[in-house]
């Protein structure tokens, strides 16, 4: 009955054992997510200004001066930002090597986002640096490089009042096809189809023809 006991014991003291090496193995803690391949970026001679990054607490940031900034628009009417006073920047934190584990993980973007208090007053600043005259709750008040792209958080270089596209109905909220844009520029991105550095450079010049100036014009 003891030697049984002993032998029951001792299997039980290698069962655990091994298992436990082989979760360990398989599921080490605190593990990097997978990463994200990246093919290489395009040549474009194009250089995105680089901001601080996420901040524990954000501060309201100075906008241009009223009237210095002049939207532009594309044959369409769609809205473009002054590249002048809203060229873009980006998340220093964010690099094609830790994508995994910063636009491609979920909850991220929220992570980082300046709450509305702060972006509440730069908009009412740059309503007037734009110069723009509809109704504010038409206006976004817009990440040009988005935060899932890694857009730096609050750059005033990357925000822009953006006014609303063609044919929107006066006073029912922003109407920005420009989302669906970055969305799909994401997923290609996180799939490894597109360098983060491209869609960078791509949704700062022209959000209208970012998808076709990275070589997806349906966006897959």
């Amino acid at each position: 009955m003891k030697a049984h006991k002993g032998l029951a014991i001792a299997l039980l003291v290698l069962g655990v054992s091994v298992g436990c090496s082989t979760d360990s193995a398989k599921h080490p803690a605190n593990a990097p997510a997978q990463a994200v391949p990246q093919p290489a970026p395009k040549a474009t001679g194009v250089t995105i200004p680089v901001g601080p990054g996420p901040q524990g607490t954000y501060t309201v940031q100075a906008q241009p001066a009223p009237g210095s900034c002049h939207y532009r628009k594309t044959a369409d009417g769609q809205p473009l930002p002054d590249s002048a006073c809203t060229p873009g920047a980006v998340n220093p934190t964010v690099t094609p090597a830790n994508l995994a584990d910063t636009i491609c993980k979920s909850g991220y973007t929220a992570s980082i986002r300046p709450n509305s208090n702060i972006t509440g007053r730069e908009k009412t600043d740059n309503i007037k640096s734009y110069g723009y005259s509809g109704d504010p709750r038409d206006g976004e008040y817009d990440h040009l490089i988005s935060l899932e792209l890694g857009g730096d958080p609050n750059d005033a270089r990357n925000l822009w009042v953006e006014p609303p596209s063609p044919g929107h109905q006066n006073g029912a909220g922003p109407n920005n096809p420009k989302d669906g844009v970055e969305s799909k520029l994401h997923t290609l991105i996180c799939g490894g189809k597109v360098a983060l550095t491209d869609a960078q450079v791509a949704i700062a010049t022209d959000w209208t023809t970012a998808l076709a100036t990275v070589g997806f014009p349906d966006g897959k």
